[in-house]
């Protein structure tokens, strides 16, 4: 019942302005749309509909319909003049209300990616955007060909996605640095599964990288950096799998974290393939590939597109080359690991 009430006050001195057209058949004054569309404004500020506040206006109209003859015409056309300048004040107000919820929003992403803000203030403005951060999260971390955008088709495409299949479960999708990022409850992977699969769907050829589930607002900026390590590693590891989980490379942080003990390896290994026609890059290729087929001669040779006497003379080649037969047990541990930190260091590109 408040409703109408409540609405009339944003009518002030609309009867008024009929009356006075119906008079004299002028048009509204400057002022008066200026009046209009600060009644409008402040109409969307208190909450008001747009459709209740157009009906309103027609009520006020027909009330206060002149009973002058001649005079329906110039009555209307105020109609029209008043009724536009109050929705383009109002449509003024709503703009600005999406801008300030955008930038409260960024704000809010800002510090928790970043961890930039007192730990109690962010779990209050979680809430406002959808988390609880009492629960653990995880975060996904999308990288395509191009960067993503906020109001690019690809992220409304993947958010229509995420909503059509899973509603409200406390999601929040967003973008950072161009890449595109979801972060979801730490129990609900099938969200970030379902984020992923769409992510490289829309972009044919988007990688994304899932970190591991932490608790609070301090274990979102682990997971997320967690993702787009994972994703750095993928791309140093040149791996073919479009969506790569940091609980499946962990070997790799702990290899890569002595950096001047894992350049040794590789160098006392490896560093004899230099010494190869056509330096080391082919017969570090070559084993790369030997360990990922599982150490079978006949399906590397396939992935390699060789013959598999050409692949065996390039194995007794390393062999000959470093001291190490790739078909040893005892020595294939050091070698696939030293190929490991080759591709962890970019090495022979990079020298090390």
């Amino acid at each position: 019942m408040s409703e109408p009430v409540t609405a009339t006050r944003h009518l002030d001195g609309y009867a008024d302005i009929l009356a006075a057209v119906a008079a004299t058949g002028r048009r509204l004054s400057r002022d008066e749309l200026a009046a209009r569309r600060t009644l409008g404004e402040r109409a969307a500020e208190d909450g008001h509909t747009l459709r209740s506040l157009v009906r309103e206006h027609l009520t006020a109209t027909r009330d206060a319909w002149p009973d002058t003859p001649g005079a329906a015409d110039g009555v209307l056309a105020a109609v029209v003049q008043a009724v536009d300048a109050f929705a383009e004040g109002y449509e003024r107000a709503q703009r600005l209300a999406v801008r300030e919820e955008e930038a409260a929003r960024r704000e809010f992403i800002d510090d928790l990616l970043y961890g930039r803000s007192d730990l109690g203030r962010l779990a209050e403005r979680a809430e406002r955007f959808g988390l609880v951060l009492s629960r653990a999260h995880a975060v996904a971390v999308a990288e395509g060909p191009e960067a993503y955008e906020d109001t690019a088709p690809v992220t409304r495409q993947v958010e229509a996605a995420l909503i059509a299949r899973f509603g409200d479960r406390r999601i929040l999708l967003t973008t950072k640095n161009g890449q595109l990022v979801c972060i979801a409850p730490g129990d609900q992977d099938d969200v970030l599964s379902h984020f992923a699969q769409q992510a490289h769907a829309a972009t044919d050829g988007s990688r994304v990288a899932v970190g591991r589930p932490r608790s609070g607002a301090g274990g979102v900026v682990h997971s997320y950096e967690e993702a787009l390590s994972t994703l750095e590693l993928a791309d140093r590891l040149d791996l073919d799998e479009p969506v790569v989980r940091a609980a499946d490379l962990l070997v790799y942080p702990v290899l890569a974290r002595d950096r001047q003990a894992m350049a040794d390896l590789v160098l006392s290994a490896l560093g004899p393939l230099r010494s190869a026609r056509g330096g080391a890059e082919p017969l570090l290729r070559t084993l790369q590939v030997y360990f990922e087929a599982g150490c079978t001669a006949a399906e590397a040779a396939r992935r390699l597109s060789l013959s598999v006497r050409a692949l065996t003379y390039r194995l007794e080649r390393i062999h000959q080359l470093t001291g190490a037969n790739p078909a040893d047990p005892m020595h294939r541990y050091t070698l696939q690991t030293a190929v490991i930190g080759a591709r962890l260091l970019d090495w022979p590109a990079q020298d090390i």
